[in-house]
């Protein structure tokens, strides 16, 4: 029982096996039956509704296919999102109204140098909790878009505006997937960089000189 210990209670193999040891007598064995058969219910029960929202999903399969593009999106998020959202997108009459409707718009927290609140609008608690954990799984997908964006807005902003930002452009090129039945195109871990190239560079720059290097830039010719 000990070695189907997972993640880092792994580490405490040693000490699981000595807490484990000991005689399983008729009156354990009882209580772990009714345990048992209370998981084995459960799980029939996510199979019975896991097969029944797969039989409600099939007109929808070319949303779903579409959904399934986007980093951190799987079938069930994407059920979520079709049965919240819709797939008609001519209800909206702007992308600005979808995202105050889901609940991912931050409101502008400053204006004439006054800071306001930053408060998100409360929306559609359903499809924002699908478009977070959307955004959290997206956050931990390589090589994406999607997850150097978190990463950068969460150095200056904080990881819960960061999460809400990501999952506001998940809504975003869900409107336009779906308003003009296009796939997502995803541009990549280097996009940013490549956008912010003179940035980046001076950046660089200035970090080795502080270190006390004297630094001359020749711009490389790369093959075509």
């Amino acid at each position: 029982m000990a070695e189907l210990a997972k993640g880092k209670l792994r580490n405490k193999i040693p000490q699981l096996q000595l807490a484990l040891e000991g005689k399983l007598e008729e009156h354990h064995r009882f209580p772990l039956q009714l345990q048992q058969d209370r998981l084995d219910a459960a799980a029939r029960d996510l199979a019975t509704l896991e097969q029944r929202s797969q039989q409600k999903l099939e007109p929808y399969a070319v949303q779903v296919a579409l959904l399934q593009e986007i980093p951190g999106v799987d079938w069930t998020l994407a059920a979520v999102i079709i049965a919240e959202l819709g797939i008609d997108m001519s209800v909206f009459q702007s992308v600005p109204q979808l995202a105050s409707w889901a609940g991912v718009c931050p409101g502008n927290n400053e204006s004439a140098g006054k800071r306001k609140s930053s408060c998100i609008p409360k929306g559609n608690v359903y499809l924002k909790t699908a478009l977070v954990e959307a955004a959290n799984a997206a956050a931990r997908t390589k090589g994406t878009y999607l997850r150097d964006k978190f990463y950068r807005l969460k150095a200056r902003r904080g990881y819960k505006r960061a999460v809400v930002a990501i999952a506001h452009k998940i809504l975003v090129s869900i409107y336009y997937m779906f308003s003009q039945q296009v796939s997502y195109n995803d541009l990549g871990d280097l996009y940013l960089e490549k956008l912010n190239k003179n940035h980046l560079t001076r950046h660089l720059v200035h970090r080795l000189e502080r270190l006390g290097y004297s630094v001359t830039l020749t711009l490389q010719q790369i093959a075509a």
